[in-house]
């Protein structure tokens, strides 16, 4: 069965400069499904989404959202899309439900309409009881669900987010999450980008690692676990003195491992005989279930990045 493609991508080029931002990516983003952008600083990401949003211009190969062309389509593209960007871009002498008002007059609503869809807007993020009060007298993740509020008013079909819970505590983070995957089940599009691994691997139906301007892997969140990093991850403590010793032993078994600093991480299946024997019983070990964060960092390297 083929599924309705809502967004592609086909050899796509960013460019500032000299600089190749996006290096000729192909991808395609199927109606209804949340699809992640993960990356380190400097991968692309931004790039990309600023693309797909019409607020930069694509310089090179073919890129279409809802079927239009970004380049010859942009306020057709445009009508279709919901953006919350990491600015927060709230009105503070407005209250909260002006705030909203204020945003439905971009898309010519009639006043009777706007404020239904405010309403609405408001209570599919729990802030019914917040529409007197100003953004500054808002927690954090109530500004981030107010973002999204706003962003739903024109009924998009696609929901575009770029780092939606950052800097948000736990609580109010989940609370974005399930908003996020309401959204979801009611056909909406999603498409995010994300340093949080455990945010990727809960909202997305698949995603792309990328580096440098280019997609290194592609699937959904488990299938790349289980491709990159296995089942199980084996942290074995160790000191600089006894590492060379213990990484020469583990390349004689054959086992994938990653030297990350104050630890090795060795990656396996469960129940990996490779693993008996003795190898590791002079160590402090700990033994968990691999997740996305060790795709991440040993397909991008442990190194910082500057934006």
């Amino acid at each position: 069965m083929t599924l309705p493609v809502a967004i592609s991508a086909n050899k796509l080029i960013k460019r500032y400069g000299d600089l190749v931002a996006v290096d000729g990516i192909d991808f395609e983003i199927y109606r209804g499904e949340c699809f992640g952008f993960l990356g380190p600083n400097g991968a692309g990401k931004t790039s990309i989404m600023r693309m797909i949003s019409c607020v930069s211009p694509v310089a090179g190969g073919e890129l279409l959202v809802g079927g239009k062309s970004v380049t010859e389509e942009p306020r057709a593209v445009k009508s279709i899309l919901g953006v919350v960007s990491q600015a927060d871009s709230l009105d503070p002498d407005l209250d909260v439900f002006q705030n909203l008002l204020a945003f439905t007059r971009y898309f010519n609503l009639p006043r009777k309409l706007a404020e239904e869809r405010i309403w609405e807007a408001l209570d599919l993020v729990e802030l019914r009881g917040k529409a007197s009060v100003t953004p500054d007298q808002l927690s954090g993740g109530m500004r981030r669900r107010l973002h999204i509020a706003r962003a739903m008013l024109h009924e998009p079909g696609i929901l575009v987010l770029d780092e939606p819970t950052t800097g948000l505590d736990p609580q109010s983070r989940h609370m974005v999450w399930e908003r996020l995957m309401y959204l979801k089940t009611r056909g909406i599009t999603i498409l995010l980008t994300t340093h949080n691994m455990e945010e990727a691997a809960y909202l997305c139906d698949r995603l792309v690692v990328m580096d440098h301007g280019r997609i290194l892997i592609q699937g959904s969140p488990r299938d790349l676990v289980r491709e990159h990093a296995g089942e199980r991850v084996v942290e074995v403590r160790v000191g600089m003195d006894r590492k060379a010793g213990l990484l020469e032993s583990l390349e004689g078994t054959g086992l994938a491992f990653e030297d990350a600093g104050d630890s090795v991480s060795v990656f396996s299946e469960n129940g990996d005989s490779r693993l008996d024997g003795g190898l590791l019983d002079d160590y402090e070990v700990v033994r968990r279930p691999a997740n996305l964060e060790d795709v991440f960092l040993r397909l991008t390297g442990r190194g910082l990045r500057d934006e």
